[in-house]
Formats: C-alpha cells, sequence, structure tokens
C-alpha cells in the first residue's frame, strides 16, 4: 500500500527529507561499536600467539613420538649431532642404527609457528631428550609469545 502524497511532497505528515538516520542516532551506534571494539579487539588479538603455542607444542610431541619409535628401533636417540634430521633419513655418523625404518619415523620435519627449525638435544636438560623452540623471539627465554616451549613444558 503506498502513502498518500499531498503537493508538498509529504507522507503521512513527514517529509521525504526526514526518512533515514539523524546524526545523534548515527552517533549513538558509532559509540556502542567503539566500546565494543575496545573489548573485543584485545581478546582477539591475543588469540595468534596462543595457536602457535598450541601448533608448537602439538608439533612437538609429534617429533617427541617420532623420537622414541626411534629409540625402541635403535636402542638409543638419536645424537645431537644427528638431530631431528635422524628421524627423516638414515644417519650415516656415528652411531648408525642398526634397526632404522624404511621410510624413516616422520615425513618431513616441521618448522616452528615462527618460520624457524625446532631445536633437539641429547642428552637434554630436562630429560633423556629436548625438543624445543626458542618462541616468536628466537632467543633463549623470554615470556609470553617469547617464551621457550619444550617437550618438558608438559604438551
Amino acid at each position: 500500500m503506498t502513502a498518500m502524497r499531498d503537493t508538498n511532497g509529504q507522507a503521512n505528515g513527514r517529509t521525504e527529507r526526514d526518512a533515514g538516520f539523524s546524526l545523534l542516532e548515527l552517533m549513538v551506534v558509532v559509540v556502542i561499536l567503539s566500546i565494543l571494539a575496545l573489548v573485543i579487539v584485545p581478546r582477539v588479538i591475543d588469540r595468534p600467539d596462543q595457536a602457535r603455542a598450541a601448533r608448537a607444542q602439538s608439533d612437538i610431541a609429534a617429533i617427541s613420538s617420532a623420537v622414541e619409535l626411534y629409540r625402541l628401533d635403535n636402542f638409543r636417540y638419536p645424537t645431537t649431532e644427528q638431530g631431528l634430521a635422524a628421524l627423516v633419513n638414515r644417519p650415516t655418523s656415528e652411531p648408525a642404527p642398526a634397526n632404522y625404518a624404511t621410510n624413516g619415523y616422520i615425513d618431513r620435519l616441521p618448522v616452528d609457528p615462527w618460520g624457524q627449525p625446532y631445536q633437539y638435544l641429547e642428552p637434554g636438560v630436562h630429560g633423556q631428550f629436548d625438543v624445543f623452540t626458542y618462541g616468536a623471539d628466537g632467543a633463549s627465554g623470554g615470556s609470553g609469545a617469547n617464551a621457550d616451549i619444550g617437550s618438558w613444558s608438559g604438551s
């Protein structure tokens, strides 16, 4: 049903200029959106760091499992010199593994979420071996996103 218009362009007592939002209404909406952004954005911004840490812990758990499988087959862990590459390709340096798995223990070595290779020590500082990443800063120590994440972290 269409509104009746008189000769002045009015429809049901309102002019066509009155249709739409006033400046005050728009300002209220902008203020509400700003308040929501102030509350939500800090929580959303922190999530990528948490996701990277979770991915690092998952990668470290998978690598640690492969290291344990290596030990089960060869009665020892790869040496620090052989490193994590021993999980992908048969090591040529001593001690040579006697029962190395035909296809290795892992398809490829992942890099940490910050684009750096994972580190490996045998014997480890925290256990029989340590698999770890230095975090976002690529340096030992740190806190928050820069904290070291390793097989000792309870992953």
